[in-house]
C-alpha cells in the first residue's frame, strides 16, 4: 500500500505546511470539518458561477482543478511510487471528481445553484437507500421524488439540459462516495487526494482550453480561479476526506444532508437567486429524505 512507500517530507519547505495542515485537521472535531467544508464548497460554487462569463464552465472547472491539484501536490508531496491497485483507485477518484465538477458547473450555467445541488444530492441519497434493506427506504425515496417534482414547478420551468447535467453530477457524486472510501483505505493524509485531483485536472484541462483559449491565462481569471479552487476543492475535499476517516458513515451522511440547504442559501447570498416557498419545501423534502435514509440505513 502507498502509505508504506511514501518518502518523508522535508523540513522548512511547502511539505511542512502539509504536515501542519494534517495536524490541524486531526485536531478539529469531525462535524466541524464537514460543516466548514460544506459552506466553503457552496460559497465557492456561487463565486464560480459568476466567473462563467469570463472563461465558461469548462474553463473555470479546468482552472479550479488545475490550481487545486498544484496546491495539493506542493503541500502533500506524494511519492511517485504507487501500487497498481492503489493507482487505479486514485485514478478512478480523479475521474469522478472531474465528472462531478464539470457537470455541476454546466448545470449551474442553466439552473439556480440551490436547485442544481438539490438534484445532484440524489446521488448520495441513492447510495444511502441502496445500502439499506429496510421498508422505510421506500418512504425516503418517495419523499425525495416529491422534492424533485416540486422543483419542476418553478416559475418559467427548469431548463431540461441543466437538469440533465445535475443528474449526471448526482451519478458522479455517488461514485465519489464509493471511491472516496476506497481512497481513504489505501492512502494516507492528502496524498491520494492530490494525485486524484491531478488526474481530474488532466481530464478537464483540454476541454477548458478548447472552450476558453487564452482567456484562461488572464491574471484576473487565474486569481479568481485560485480563490475558487481553494474554496471549492482544496479546503472542502481535504476536510471531508479527514472527516470520513473519523466519523461513522451515518453521522457523516446526516451532516452532508444539509448540502442542498447550504447551496440554496449561498445562491441567495452571492447570486441573489431566490426560491419560492414550494422550492424551499422541495429542498426540505430532499434534506429530510437524506437524513431519514442515513439514520435508518444499515450500519456501514
Amino acid at each position: 500500500m502507498e502509505r508504506a512507500k511514501e518518502a518523508p517530507t522535508g523540513r522548512g519547505s511547502v511539505a511542512e505546511l502539509g504536515r501542519l495542515s494534517g495536524r490541524a485537521f486531526a485536531a478539529a472535531p469531525p462535524p466541524l470539518l464537514v460543516v466548514t467544508g460544506m459552506i466553503s464548497l457552496q460559497v465557492g460554487a456561487a463565486f464560480a458561477k459568476r466567473l462563467f462569463e469570463l472563461a465558461g464552465p469548462f474553463g473555470i472547472s479546468a482552472i479550479r482543478l488545475t490550481v487545486a491539484a498544484t496546491v495539493l501536490l506542493l503541500v502533500w508531496r506524494p511519492s511517485p511510487r504507487m501500487e497498481p491497485r492503489t493507482f487505479l483507485v486514485v485514478a478512478g477518484y480523479g475521474a469522478v471528481l472531474a465528472g462531478m465538477n464539470t457537470s455541476i458547473y454546466l448545470a449551474f450555467e442553466r439552473i439556480p445553484l440551490g436547485v442544481a445541488v438539490t438534484i445532484e444530492f440524489l446521488g448520495p441519497l441513492t447510495v444511502a437507500v441502496l445500502g439499506s434493506r429496510r421498508g422505510l427506504d421506500v418512504v425516503w425515496a418517495a419523499l425525495a421524488a416529491v422534492g424533485v417534482l416540486l422543483l419542476s414547478g418553478m416559475d418559467g420551468g427548469l431548463d431540461p439540459v441543466g437538469v440533465g447535467f445535475a443528474l449526471l453530477a448526482a451519478a458522479c457524486w455517488a461514485g465519489y462516495i464509493v471511491m472516496g472510501g476506497k481512497l481513504g483505505d489505501r492512502t494516507t493524509g492528502g496524498r491520494g487526494l492530490a494525485v486524484g485531483m491531478a488526474v481530474g485536472a488532466l481530464l478537464v484541462l483540454p476541454l477548458g482550453v478548447v472552450e476558453s483559449g487564452t482567456a484562461l491565462l488572464r491574471p484576473g481569471v487565474l486569481a479568481a480561479g485560485l480563490v475558487v479552487a481553494l474554496m471549492s476543492s482544496v479546503i472542502p475535499y481535504s476536510m471531508e476526506l479527514e472527516a470520513l476517516r473519523r466519523l461513522p458513515a451515518r453521522v457523516f451522511g446526516v451532516l452532508m444532508s444539509l448540502e442542498p440547504a447550504v447551496a440554496a442559501l449561498a445562491g441567495l447570498a452571492v447570486l441573489h437567486e431566490t426560491l419560492g416557498a414550494l422550492q424551499w419545501l422541495a429542498v426540505a423534502c430532499v434534506v429530510a429524505a437524506s437524513v431519514g435514509a442515513t439514520r435508518t440505513g444499515r450500519r456501514a
